[in-house]
């Protein structure tokens, strides 16, 4: 009964640190990534669509961002959307290409990312404190109907905590590595 307590417990901080990952890959770092467009919708006829499903985007250099679009229609929805998304990014087309140059960052500015990276991290450390906290009060509950023993509890709380450690050791090992590349120059 512990280790069912004990197994969900891992598996929603697991789902924290994804999340923190996901949230992360939304940061704009020293290099051109698609994910930074992962939340932009263009408007397609009418349906707002994600816009890796409405053109082909690429990453020719370290620093530029293109997207083809698939129909020639779409440049100006697609500029349009990239402008509303507030993402500092400048749209340039030739009529068939937009090119999105990501301008450098400056050191003031990396830190600012990085401190932002810390908040996100610091928010997951609180989501999984919370998930420990809701698994011990489920453990306690066990002891109180008699379903376990206090020393099966004392066992678990243990192992709770140890869960509990390895997982705020990832979640500092994501952020370094992603402050180690947005310090990247």
């Amino acid at each position: 009964m512990t280790k069912d307590v004990i197994n969900g417990m891992s598996s929603h901080m697991d789902k924290t640190i994804d999340a923190l990952r996901k949230e992360y890959q939304k940061v704009r770092t020293g290099r051109a990534s698609t994910s930074l467009l992962d939340e932009i919708k263009v408007d397609f006829y009418g349906t707002p669509s994600p816009l890796n499903q409405v053109a082909t985007l690429a990453i020719p250099e370290p620093r530029t961002i293109t997207l083809q679009p698939w129909d020639a229609k779409m440049i100006a929805p697609i500029e349009k959307a990239i402008m509303n998304a507030n993402l500092g990014l400048t749209p340039a087309n030739d009529g068939k290409l937009i090119r999105l140059n990501l301008p450098p960052l400056t050191e003031e500015r990396r830190k600012d990312i990085v401190k932002q990276l810390k908040k996100f991290a610091e928010d997951a450390k609180v989501a999984v404190r919370n998930i420990r906290r809701d698994a011990i009060d489920d453990l306690k509950k066990l002891e109180k109907e008699k379903k376990i023993s206090e020393d099966d509890l004392k066992r678990a709380e243990k192992d709770v905590q140890d869960v509990t450690n390895a997982h705020v050791t990832r979640i500092d090992e994501v952020l370094l590595h992603k402050e180690k590349e947005v310090m990247e120059v």
